[in-house]
């Protein structure tokens, strides 16, 4: 005996498999979308290719005005926050200014809180700069425009531009926390 099969007629409803199912509606819309923003940056008179070109002498210049105007003020701010560090022993760096009529700047019961504490000044050019400092523990440095020792003499200005004297502590034990000292900065013509 042979079974017979019958097909059974279902009408339950399936979908038709049909190109712009959900998933790939979102996928269609999202590559148009993509498409559309290439196309019109593509078209459009800033290219995204000109950071990219070789800058011109005029844009060079803007460029290295902007950045000397940037680092100006950044010395400006420096050197303010020196003026009012100037007034306190316990804070560095400071700056230095002569009294009128006189060429020695002395700071007497200076601390050092720090491994060094830096001086700014701005003596003219010709001028000999000397430092004296009370302690033996003590390094005075010309850190800026050039590398000096103050050990080795007098030190002559060749340019009119910011110097910068670094006092180091430079003892064979450690620093103590607060280490005071005097120094006198003579600033002669």
């Amino acid at each position: 005996m042979k079974k017979q099969y019958s097909a059974k007629n279902n009408n339950t409803y399936k979908p038709t498999k049909t190109f712009l199912q959900s998933n790939n509606k979102h996928i269609v819309l999202f590559g148009s979308v993509i498409f559309s923003i290439l196309f019109i940056s593509a078209c459009s008179p800033d290219s995204i290719f000109e950071d990219s070109m070789p800058m011109t002498e005029a844009t060079a210049n803007n460029a290295d005005k902007t950045l000397q105007e940037a680092q100006e003020i950044e010395d400006n701010i420096r050197n303010s926050y020196a003026r009012l560090a100037s007034q306190r022993s316990d804070v560095c760096p400071k700056l230095i200014q002569e009294d009128v009529g006189s060429q020695v700047v002395e700071r007497t019961a200076e601390v050092m809180v720090n491994d060094y504490c830096d001086y700014f000044l701005y003596p003219q050019e010709g001028q000999n700069i000397s430092v004296k400092v009370n302690n033996r523990q003590i390094e005075a440095l010309l850190i800026v425009p050039t590398l000096y020792n103050f050990a080795n003499g007098d030190y002559q200005v060749s340019s009119y531009d910011k110097h910068v004297i670094r006092l180091a502590y430079n003892g064979a034990d450690y620093k103590p926390e607060n280490f005071i000292y005097d120094v006198a900065v003579t600033i002669a013509n």
